[in-house]
């Protein structure tokens, strides 16, 4: 049997401690070593639940001849930085999205991981889930005809102001942390090329930040593709494609529960059709694809650098 990958979660944001910090430890194939902090008392407590070592502060992690991985769960300022020291310790990433503020600095991470022979993995989680690849065979099977357009959207509703998202030194707003998803999801779907054509944004009374935003692109063979993404909004979660003879609507696209049931509904000639698949659990899938790439060699991902450089677009269009 493969020896456990093993890793060490540098910070103790929420989707560590609800999502990342279960699944490694429930993930035969990652076992936790250390939690790092800044904050001593939620690097012992968190470290305590997962009998694991407790770290004061990120380098500890970096410096730990037991930790061969390290999961970047920080501020998205903060994830170059650290992904950065990480590479150069020569320890395997994994790193909340997005990797980088930045087309260039994501560029130079992946080469950098790239000449050390390390892996480096942009957790965005939705790519692991198999929902998407039968929505996409479902389309290119002509299930809704010649394809026109491809819609997508994430939004959540408002979080109190003090949220590390509505705080722009920390590389908050909505395009880097609800608006990573549509994009990556019209990659996913379309592929290349996609090209912007406009894009738009706002913010709400007194926020520093975007908290609002859609943008149109060009897609393949003429394909238009409408991306929104908000963190000021009534809750949506979804992607459709429009066809010349009808609709394919997934639902909870981009954040299922283990246990919901994807449904992907077809609509056509005044009629629907419901395809319901298994439950499937996104975030276990991704540990284990990066417990793969941390064994097998696997490089970055270059959708993930196409993905910097349309969201450095969109940046400069706000």
């Amino acid at each position: 049997m493969t020896e456990p990958v093993r890793i060490a979660v540098m910070g103790a944001a929420d989707i560590a401690r609800r999502r990342m910090l279960p699944a490694f430890a429930a993930c035969p194939r990652t076992t936790v070593t250390a939690v790092a902090s800044r904050d001593g008392a939620k690097a012992r407590s968190l470290a305590h639940a997962y009998g694991c070592r407790p770290l004061h502060g990120y380098a500890a992690a970096l410096e730990d001849d037991e930790t061969e991985a390290v999961y970047v769960a920080l501020p998205a300022a903060l994830h170059a930085e650290w992904t950065r020291a990480a590479l150069l310790a020569d320890k395997h990433v994994l790193a909340e999205k997005p990797l980088a503020l930045g087309r260039n600095e994501t560029a130079e991470l992946h080469d950098l991981a790239r000449s050390r022979g390390l892996a480096l993995m942009e957790n965005v989680l939705f790519l692991h889930h198999s929902q998407h690849a039968r929505a996409r065979q479902l389309v290119r099977s002509g299930a809704v005809g010649r394809l026109h357009q491809f819609q997508a959207a994430f939004a959540v509703p408002r979080r109190p102001r003090s949220d590390i998202r509505y705080q722009a030194e920390l590389g908050g707003g909505a395009l880097w942390d609800t608006g990573v998803y549509p994009v990556r999801a019209a990659l996913l779907m379309l592929g290349h090329p996609l090209r912007v054509v406009g894009a738009v944004s706002g913010r709400g009374p007194g926020d520093e930040v975007d908290t609002a935003g859609s943008a149109l692109l060009s897609g393949p063979d003429g394909v238009a593709v409408h991306l929104s993404f908000g963190l000021d909004h009534g809750y949506r979660n979804v992607y459709e494609f429009w066809g010349s003879e009808g609709r394919l609507v997934v639902e909870r696209a981009f954040t299922p529960p283990a246990d919901h049931t994807p449904v992907l509904r077809i609509e056509r000639g005044g009629e629907v059709e419901e395809i319901r698949l298994t439950p499937e659990d996104q975030v276990a899938n991704a540990v284990t694809a990066f417990a793969a790439a941390v064994r097998g060699g696997a490089a970055p991902s270059a959708d993930g650098l196409r993905q910097a450089e349309l969201l450095d677009e969109l940046a400069a269009r706000r």
